[in-house]
């Protein structure tokens, strides 16, 4: 364990400093990190372009990895979000008198030592960093090597501002990229509490399979738009098109759409126009096929099988007719991730039925599921979204960075 020991150690001492930070001082760490941001924004664009340089254009994971001036003022409002929301810890969930006078209290307190493993994605660091620190938890971050230059340069700007805030720097740690030495993260249950992996499946899968720390998995997204026969059509494109276009690169973006089949021409000839901008390559079913050919649509190709339950993370998406609502919920069953799945139609009766039996974190009538998302719902930020059952499900955010603990006060009692 020598590769990482030292940081591992020091990450428990750090948790005994940040467990006895009141709120005003993480507020302040919190507000530092967002002045820090944007007094470095040509630093950190700098630093980014050294990680871009390395890495295809064309690269799907190119778009996550790309900070701009706008996405880094964002990051610095996001962490301002954080700070002025409650602290997550101390809450009181029970409170009650035994018969025999004990007194048992029930509240939440930090999970402790947070390891993350990410990809490209360098506005995790922050998110994260300021997520933990509002929660009173320590991170260990491990970023993929994509992104190498940007979170060296963003660690140690969070770290200058915890020197200057009289705290313990190793709060926020960076850890190496070899690969070998994520199997010592995963393991190294003497000094993590909690991994959180965020990125491919593959990833998902690595560490899922490998940990023997405790993880909580933050899913791909695999998302589906079901438009129903009543849907109102003009607006049901408007929300494909934002699914599918807004940002591809992304879990919440929309990979299959799903057509009832007594609309799907006249919702396909509505569609075409808008995505033709975008070169949206579109993988369709035999039974769309025809009506994308007959408009010359120019990015067409014949969906396979296994271009349903694909993430695409990429302006391409598959379509498929289907008969009926119980056809798109079959489908979805088959091959949702469980992560965001919507429904655009008028029919109440359809809608709470998709509503009710899709199996997913976040179900959607009438609106893109590009909302899913920490920020968007309100939680400050987000470490992921959690496609799983226990403990977190959804935007994965500061009120679910704890966990409970019982306080048992008496007066010399003992049990009979």
């Amino acid at each position: 364990m020598s590769g990482i020991q030292s940081q591992l150690i020091a990450a428990q001492g750090a948790k005994k400093i940040i467990q006895r930070l009141p709120l005003k001082d993480k507020q302040a760490i919190l507000i530092g990190i967002s002045e820090k941001l944007l007094d470095n924004i040509d630093l950190i664009l700098e630093e980014n372009k050294k990680d871009l340089d390395r890495m295809d254009p064309s690269d799907a994971k190119y778009d996550r990895l790309l900070l701009t001036k706008e996405r880094i003022v964002a990051l610095s409002n996001s962490v301002l979000d954080i700070a002025n929301l409650p602290d997550p810890t101390g809450v009181v969930l029970s409170s009650k008198t035994l018969d025999n006078g004990l007194e048992i209290v029930k509240k939440t307190v930090a999970l402790g030592v947070v390891g993350v493993i990410y990809e490209a994605r360098p506005n995790v660091t922050i998110d994260v960093a300021a997520l933990c620190i509002q929660s009173g938890n320590v991170c260990l971050l491990r970023g993929g090597s994509d992104a190498i230059y940007t979170n060296t340069c963003l660690v140690r700007l969070i770290q200058e501002v915890l020197k200057e805030q009289g705290t313990d720097v190793h709060l926020v740690q960076l850890l190496p990229t070899d690969r070998e030495l994520v199997n010592v993260l995963l393991t190294a249950t003497q000094y993590v509490d909690i991994i959180i992996p965020r990125g491919s499946q593959a990833l998902i899968d690595l560490v899922r399979d490998n940990a023997k720390v405790p993880v909580i998995e933050t899913g791909a997204g695999v998302c589906h738009t079901y438009v129903d026969k009543t849907a109102d059509l003009d607006k049901a494109v408007a929300i494909v098109v934002n699914a599918k276009t807004s940002r591809p690169s992304v879990c919440n973006a929309l990979d299959t759409v799903l057509v009832d089949k007594e609309v799907a021409q006249p919702f396909i000839q509505k569609l075409i126009e808008p995505l033709l901008p975008f070169k949206v390559e579109v993988f369709a079913s035999d039974e769309v096929y025809a009506f994308f050919e007959q408009a010359r649509y120019p990015y067409l190709v014949r969906a396979r099988d296994e271009d349903f339950g694909r993430e695409f993370l990429d302006f391409k998406c598959s379509i498929k007719a289907v008969a009926g609502l119980d056809e798109a919920l079959n489908h979805i069953e088959k091959y949702s991730s469980k992560h965001s799945e919507c429904i655009v139609s008028e029919d109440s009766g359809n809608i709470e039925t998709f509503l009710e039996l899709v199996d997913a974190a976040a179900v959607y009538a009438n609106a893109s599921t590009r909302f899913t998302d920490g920020g968007e719902f309100g939680l400050g930020a987000e470490i992921g979204i959690s496609t799983q059952k226990l403990h977190a499900r959804g935007p994965f955010a500061l009120e679910k960075l704890v966990t409970e603990k019982w306080y048992i006060r008496g007066n010399g009692q003992i049990r009979k």
